[in-house]
């Protein structure tokens, strides 16, 4: 038993890197997303007993920061949280090269999504989840993720002017975001 937990313990942290990317995905502030990822791994570290074996883990954490994610959200909603702008200014920095600037509209886009269409791309198209564990995450029907998905990158292709394959230029990551 002792070394089975030992093993999920080992394989929680190897996966903060993906939990960390997803929370900055989701919060757009990377001191944010570091808390997130801290909460979430406190939390599962706090319940791994009841964590079923068998099940994935990697769905599990996606689960428990989705939700500290929204549980923050909620709190904060009345908030203004950037009022004269100054954390914004200190996001802005001038693009060395053309993938910056198409990284760059793609983080702007993804940003004026809702926050459900955005988190259902990242999960399938940034993570690589499958559709079926994307909507386990989410808590929805797998039809409703792939509902999502598609609106997000019908969506993403309106708001970056993107109106064929060849628009898309060499980026990867743009390129799997609005992979049909």
């Amino acid at each position: 038993m002792q070394h089975s937990r030992q093993h999920l313990t080992d394989e929680i942290v190897a996966f903060v890197p993906r939990l960390r990317a997803f929370a900055i995905s989701l919060a757009h502030d990377p001191d944010v997303a570091d808390d997130l990822v801290q909460d979430t791994i406190l939390k599962a570290w706090n319940s791994l007993d009841q964590f079923e074996r068998g099940t994935n883990l990697h769905a599990w954490l996606f689960c428990i920061l989705r939700n500290a994610f929204y549980s923050r959200h909620r709190k904060r909603r009345r908030e203004a949280e950037d009022p004269d702008e100054r954390h914004a200014a200190r996001l802005k920095t001038a693009p060395e090269q053309t993938a910056h600037l198409e990284f760059a509209d793609l983080r702007q886009a993804l940003a004026r999504l809702s926050v459900d269409h955005r988190e259902a791309i990242l999960l399938v198209a940034a993570e690589g989840l499958p559709y079926e564990e994307a909507a386990q995450v989410c808590g929805v029907a797998v039809g409703t993720m792939k509902s999502r998905v598609s609106r997000a990158r019908r969506h993403l292709a309106e708001l970056m002017h993107i109106e064929s394959v060849d628009d898309l230029g060499a980026d990867r990551v743009l390129m799997s975001a609005m992979a049909a």
